[in-house]
């Protein structure tokens, strides 16, 4: 190996890529899982999450999925309202719950107009969420019952409407309506793929009475006492809205609850079968390096029929012969497994320093068994595709081997 570094170099290449991305893919994987954890955690552990579902008569996974085409398709469900929301406070479990409804409008001030979206939400809000407000307020109960034309900004659109101006106390006009800025909040960043610093928040009933012109909600999160209930709770949940919603059949239901233990569990199954994937994918890789290494072992062979007749000649046995080959197809896989452990843990790395400078937070992790599997792929390739070769050199006669020189 150290005769011929060339051939020896241009034998691992193929492994190290496979390798290295094996370590990269891993790593990729418990950075998707701690960002979109980190996203499902800001809306609290202690939240259960209420939501409209177009009703139908499949059960499991492929009727949820028929709900959601049908909700992007146009299908309004107008069934979950306010009254709702506040049966679901009065379980034992529950402290306290927001509804809201969300829209898209143009908002403007003077010569500024933007798109925004409109987070219609109850005045409970930051009882349940963990919005922090920046500068003024939170509108209040009294506000929101009256319909008072109060709103609170996400940093990101005040920018855009106010630039470095103070926006409290002035009036954001939306549709034909004023609205006096109360509030600004704080810089939130972009949860499960929204933006929440471009969001205005409004009353819920101002939203519905003064913009959308309905009175219906389309989500209710809760906020619980004891989260080892929370089971217990989502399932008082369905049956007090079957009750109030007058359904009988579970498969009919138009609304569908979930708790925050369920929903890391889901995204924690759709990670993992990403990266599987991802790994289906680079075993190909893997593959093409592991034939790279028997090629070059066969030529191997060839080169040094001479060597093994010389051996043969003085004693050594095939199992000799075999195990020499054998052992310097593993040492190959092994060595380009370390090599592509290191490189990839440095592109990892330098992955989460460009996930983090464009503003992700992305934390850098490479699991252990991310070496292991790493490692043992180098293992397993080096022995199957070291074998044949190690055989073929075995089997060579030594009479014609020496004849070869």
């Amino acid at each position: 190996m150290r005769a011929n570094k060339m051939r020896t170099s241009l034998t691992l290449l193929g492994l190290i890529i496979g390798i290295m991305t094996v370590i990269i893919v891993f790593s990729a994987g418990e950075g998707i899982r701690g960002l979109v954890m980190g996203q499902v955690e800001s809306f609290g552990t202690d939240a259960i999450n209420t939501e409209i579902k177009v009703p139908n008569n499949k059960k499991g996974s492929e009727s949820d999925s028929q709900s959601g085409t049908a909700i992007v398709s146009g299908v309004q469900v107008t069934s979950m309202t306010l009254a709702d929301m506040a049966d679901i406070n009065r379980l034992p479990n529950i402290i306290t719950s927001y509804a809201g409804v969300l829209s898209q409008e143009q908002a403007s001030y003077g010569n500024e107009l933007r798109k925004a979206f409109i987070y219609g939400v109850s005045s409970t809000y930051l009882e349940v969420d963990k919005t922090e407000i920046a500068e003024g307020r939170f509108y209040t109960a009294a506000e929101e019952n009256s319909l008072a034309p109060v709103i609170v900004l996400g940093s990101s659109i005040k920018d855009k409407l106010f630039g470095n101006s103070d926006a409290l106390g002035k009036s954001v006009r939306i549709r034909q309506e004023r609205f006096t800025v109360i509030g600004v909040a704080k810089a939130k960043g972009a949860v499960m793929f929204m933006n929440f610093d471009d969001f205005i928040y409004m009353p819920t009933k101002t939203l519905q009475k003064k913009l959308m012109g309905i009175d219906y909600v389309s989500f209710i999160v809760s906020k619980v006492k004891d989260t080892t209930r929370s089971d217990v709770t989502a399932e008082d949940i369905r049956d007090l809205l079957r009750r109030n919603h007058s359904i009988t059949d579970p498969v009919r239901d138009d609304f569908r609850v979930t708790t925050m233990a369920e929903a890391m569990a889901t995204l924690n199954t759709i990670t993992n079968a990403l990266t599987f994937l991802l790994l289906a994918i680079v075993a190909i890789s893997l593959v093409v390096g592991g034939v790279g290494i028997m090629n070059v072992m066969y030529v191997s062979v060839t080169e040094r029929t001479m060597e093994i007749g010389l051996r043969k000649a003085v004693g050594a046995t095939s199992k000799n012969i075999l195990q020499q080959f054998l052992i310097e197809s593993i040492l190959l896989t092994i060595l380009g497994g370390i090599v592509g452990c290191i490189l990839g843990s440095i592109i990892a790395y330098l992955i989460s320093l460009a996930a983090n400078a464009f503003g992700i937070n992305w934390e850098f992790s490479i699991p252990i068994r991310a070496f292991i599997v790493a490692i043992s792929f180098s293992a397993f390739f080096g022995i199957v595709f070291g074998v044949t070769p190690a055989r073929a050199a075995a089997k060579l006669d030594p009479i014609e081997a020496l004849r070869s020189e």
